[in-house]
């Protein structure tokens, strides 16, 4: 299989470029059409010379994904199903804001961890995705949402916010998912604040995101105020207690002065009740953090239910009590398969 172009930096395209005797400004031009104008093949680079570009086509393809299906509400929230190069699914979706165009990212085929509320773990774990099929996602749903007539105020329809938030543990992909985040920065032009990392509390990887003294936001989804009621949830990193997870928060936030959001998916019955909350509130305290309450969003099978309307206003109102800022963050994607792991599940087959 060849090399792939997508995942290079303009210096390492420029360095590439001079290998095969061109002057190194070629490899700016490179980069333009591979991150800027979305290119897919190196014919398509009009301003490249061709013996350039047959040279480079010998060793190196761009490496743009395919697009296997695709839905959209009508919200406007696009979701993809793309295959990578050797035929691996990940799913990444797009979200159109009045003021803003935000991309969900996957970081692994599949998923290690486990959660028992999330449909993506469902179908197992393949393999890491690289920094290019990371940035590819942004670049495939940048395409896909100019087709859509969306109501919003940003004509150019490009993607100025990404979450790495989709399939995957970010933090067990470490060195991919810091390159891709500088990628984005450099190379697509998206302000490294308009960047968030969400892991589901790998913490050796918080504490060695903290040396990076990068502006990114960093998400934690802990899901559950204590040990047992979160070994449960997410069975697959239980290696760290909340309290770990909490220190670790804690020195991130010390290193970078940059606040921490906590995620929190409410489930019915399992850890939306009053009691969860004033743990919560316990675990938190002292934290330059946010809560983002997530209503839970129904995978087919798994038998977990969304709370009532009820239920998330008393779970709420005892952060906001405490003195906790809180969001709640909007569903979007009613009428597709927008919850994570979804689209790919109904595809494959895969846990059916």
């Amino acid at each position: 299989m060849l090399a792939t172009l997508l995942g290079l930096n303009t210096d390492e395209l420029r360095a590439l470029v001079q290998e095969e005797g061109e002057p190194a400004y070629r490899g700016n031009q490179l980069a333009e059409w591979l991150y800027r104008h979305g290119k897919h093949t190196l014919e398509e680079m009009t301003n490249l010379p061709e013996t350039l570009c047959a040279r480079l086509g010998k060793k190196h393809e761009v490496g743009r994904c395919r697009v296997v299906t695709g839905q959209c509400a009508k919200d406007g929230t696009v979701k993809l199903l793309l295959a990578m190069r050797d035929g691996a699914m990940v799913e990444t979706v797009g979200l159109p804001y009045s003021d803003r165009l935000s991309c969900c990212v996957s970081t692994q085929v599949g998923c290690p961890i486990g959660c028992v509320f999330c449909a993506t773990g469902l179908s197992g774990y393949a393999r890491n995705l690289t920094a290019g099929e990371i940035v590819d996602q942004v670049l495939a749903v940048q395409e896909a949402m100019r087709d859509q007539p969306l109501q919003i105020d940003n004509r150019s329809c490009r993607i100025d916010h990404v979450t790495f938030m989709g399939m995957g543990e970010p933090l067990l992909n470490y060195v991919a998912t810091v390159k891709a985040m500088r990628l984005l920065n450099s190379e697509l032009g998206i302000a490294m604040r308009h960047l968030t990392i969400s892991t589901v509390g790998f913490v050796p990887g918080i504490r060695r995101l903290a040396q990076e003294q990068l502006q990114f936001t960093l998400a934690v989804s802990l899901h559950a105020p204590t040990d047992d009621l979160r070994q449960q949830l997410i069975p697959g990193m239980t290696k760290w207690s909340v309290a770990e997870i909490i220190d670790a928060c804690h020195e991130y936030v010390q290193q970078t002065k940059r606040r921490v959001t906590i995620e929190y998916c409410l489930l019915d019955g399992v850890n939306d009740g009053l009691a969860e909350a004033h743990e919560l509130t316990r675990v938190l305290h002292g934290l330059n953090c946010h809560v983002n309450l997530i209503s839970y969003n129904p995978a087919s099978g798994l038998g977990f239910r969304t709370p009532s309307r009820k239920h998330i206003r008393a779970f709420r109102g005892i952060l906001d009590s405490a003195g906790i800022q809180v969001t709640q963050r909007v569903q979007r994607g009613s009428g597709i398969d927008a919850a994570c792991g979804q689209l790919r599940q109904r595809a494959t087959g895969a846990g059916s």
